[in-house]
């Protein structure tokens, strides 16, 4: 054989093993001893994950777990994409006690939708703990007219904004409480609060309106919030999970929680309102209230310290 004819087989052999490894979509084709990119990149250089400082929790009324999968796309790619708990169960029903359970750490002995004039709780919140502590907490209630609002008011719901019904703290919660139009901006600047709840109006959250208009919404909210500098920083936790279900799947709702952290994790633990009330507490340095006390963390639970 030629040298030239030896120099154009070894170069067709070599043509032949880059055509070999790659598929015909142009990606490279699966060999035995391949590792996806991902888990290459966590073992060799990947940073820590940071500490979780900042928990914004988002509601959906009244569906469980699999009415969220399948009727909110947008939400369960999201819970792919990130995790979600499988055995996450409300408290009770109805809405009322496990918005006080998230907030307080118990329900108080409520067990209807009553304002807070019927139902004034001389207990600590989540919420006001936090700023007394010198932390940061905030209610972004969508519809709300006036800050801190006791009484419904169009599509306002008092019965899901729970620090309305902490009295004691009312001067706290009239600086902190006030509408959805504040969380845009403190979105883009980086300045959420460590204690953070968003409440939609009583469509957006499902409760009048379909799971379609509820997943378009937080599409919108949950996503701006995704691209703002606090959950790039690692820092901020976004939860989104539902008041209680619609009585008929043993109030098993879906519970997703999104970090940068955090890659297709399904977490088959108990958790419940008493674990979400737990990392609030976790987060504002502050001590479990009540029943929360002896709740599973939910962030630890997704493997998220504070």
């Amino acid at each position: 054989m030629t040298p030239r004819r030896t120099t154009l087989v070894a170069a067709l052999a070599v043509v032949a093993a880059v055509v070999g490894l790659t598929a015909c979509d142009g990606r490279p084709a699966a060999t035995a001893s391949a590792r996806p990119a991902s888990a290459v990149a966590r073992s060799t250089d990947a940073a820590p994950t940071p500490d979780v400082t900042k928990l914004l929790v988002f509601v959906v009324e009244n569906h469980s777990l699999t009415q969220m999968r399948r009727g909110m796309p947008w939400v369960s790619r999201l819970a792919d994409r990130y995790g979600y708990a499988t055995r996450y169960r409300a408290i009770t029903h109805p809405s009322l006690p496990n918005y006080l359970a998230i907030a307080g750490g118990s329900t108080f002995g409520v067990t209807d939708d009553d304002p807070p004039a019927v139902h004034p709780v001389h207990r600590p919140s989540i919420f006001g703990e936090a700023v007394a502590a010198g932390s940061t907490a905030a209610v972004y209630a969508e519809g709300m007219t006036t800050p801190c609002r006791t009484t419904d008011t169009g599509r306002y719901a008092v019965r899901h904004n729970p620090w309305t019904y902490f009295p004691d703290e009312r001067r706290t919660c009239r600086r902190f409480d006030g509408s959805l139009d504040r969380l845009a901006p403190a979105v883009d600047a980086g300045t959420l609060p460590a204690v953070g709840l968003v409440v939609p109006d009583v469509c957006h959250d499902a409760h009048d309106c379909s799971l379609a208009s509820a997943n378009a919404w937080l599409k919108a909210q949950v996503g701006a919030v995704l691209r703002g500098p606090d959950f790039a920083s690692g820092r901020l936790a976004v939860v989104i999970t539902a008041d209680e279900d619609d009585r008929h799947h043993g109030n098993r709702v879906l519970t997703v929680v999104a970090h940068q952290g955090l890659d297709h994790q399904v977490v088959s633990a108990p958790l419940n309102h008493y674990s979400l009330s737990r990392s609030l507490a976790d987060v504002a340095g502050v001590a479990p209230l009540a029943h929360a006390r002896s709740a599973a963390s939910l962030l630890q639970a997704f493997g998220l310290t504070t």
